[in-house]
């Protein structure tokens, strides 16, 4: 079988890391990354030696990369020419006119979370609903929030079944490196219900979900916090039972040293990981307690990362190699490494 030609519309945060992820996929073959600017991310690839190939979107300005000696291969029709399907990860509202393109010349396409959901004929997530993104032409990734908040939520109700949620969002304000959103001593309050909890009912319909996102002025990582109500009476024992069997979950203790968001960073930096990145969600098990007939549990969400791996089960479904959840996520996880810690 022919590998899955992949291409990246976008090399930022999201894309650079969409592009390793594509590159360790053993069925899958990466074609090329686009782009409109020598950003630092453009800059540090060249230092790199290209181990990508770089097109250039409709406006960039060849000048500038020619004086940065940074090679590219043509436009960004030529990439979208040569492959199966596309990860887009443009800024938000790029996506959907880049649509256009992936339309006309027939390809498939997954557009990350910050595209509105009607972009895009299925929104996915690969362990809550892979077999809808099944041979779809469009899909589109949950946010990092809802995809790690998600993977929890589905744990719990396969194992057990959950009828409703309620959760709390501690979002963190920036990626690190960003500047745009000032320095900050304060939080400040969305909104409720939360977009993520709205979204879970989308993905999720049998779910009755509801959440408070609050944003602070930090950069490594999200926190969760989740009330589940099962359909039935689920202890801690035996909600951490289904957590532990889950590849994407990294259960975790305080008394080991994970005191917060930024132990999970640090961890995945002495692991060696590119860039301190974590492809699971942490979740720690001093956190689950019962509460009534409800179960209460808190996660980390590595923002810069966690969407990676159900964009490559997105890739999978939508291209037709896998026909089960199973079978897809278990490849994906194979290649990216995810359960290796167990």
């Amino acid at each position: 079988m022919s590998k899955i030609k992949v291409g990246v519309a976008g090399y930022g945060v999201i894309g650079q890391r969409l592009a390793d992820g594509v590159a360790l996929q053993g069925d899958m073959e990466l074609v090329g990354i686009a782009d409109l600017a020598p950003t630092l991310s453009i800059r540090a690839l060249k230092e790199k030696g290209m181990p990508y190939d770089l097109y250039l979107v409709e406006g960039a300005d060849k000048a500038k990369f020619d004086a940065l000696n940074i090679p590219y291969k043509g436009s960004f029709e030529d990439l979208v020419s040569k492959v199966d399907i596309m990860l887009d990860s443009s800024p938000g509202g790029v996506g959907i006119k880049n649509k256009e393109i992936y339309a006309r010349l027939g390809k498939k396409a997954v557009f990350q979370g910050g595209e509105k959901n009607s972009v895009a004929d299925v929104f996915f997530h690969g362990y809550a609903n892979f077999e809808k993104g099944i041979d779809a032409d469009y899909l589109k990734l949950t946010s990092c929030n809802t995809t790690g908040l998600i993977r929890s939520v589905d744990c719990l109700d396969r194992a057990y079944g959950i009828d409703r949620v309620a959760i709390t969002i501690i979002r963190r304000v920036a990626d690190p490196g960003d500047y745009h959103r000032g320095l900050t001593n304060a939080l400040q309050m969305d909104k409720a219900p939360s977009h993520q909890a709205l979204d879970l009912m989308t993905i999720m319909p049998h779910i009755d979900a509801t959440g408070i996102l609050v944003h602070t002025p930090v950069t490594h990582g999200h926190i969760i916090t989740v009330v589940a109500h099962g359909k039935q009476k689920i202890t801690k024992e035996m909600a951490l039972e289904a957590f532990k069997k889950h590849d994407r979950i990294r259960v975790v203790k305080i008394d080991d040293g994970f005191l917060g968001n930024a132990s999970f960073f640090r961890y995945a930096r002495d692991l060696g990981n590119p860039r301190g990145d974590m492809y699971e969600i942490g979740l720690w098990e001093d956190s689950i307690v019962e509460s009534g007939d409800n179960i209460m549990y808190a996660i980390n969400i590595p923002q810069e990362s966690v969407t990676i791996p159900e964009t490559m089960d997105a890739i999978r479904a939508a291209c037709g190699m896998q026909s089960t959840r199973e079978s897809g996520t278990a490849e994906t996880n194979k290649y990216l490494g995810l359960g290796k810690w167990k």
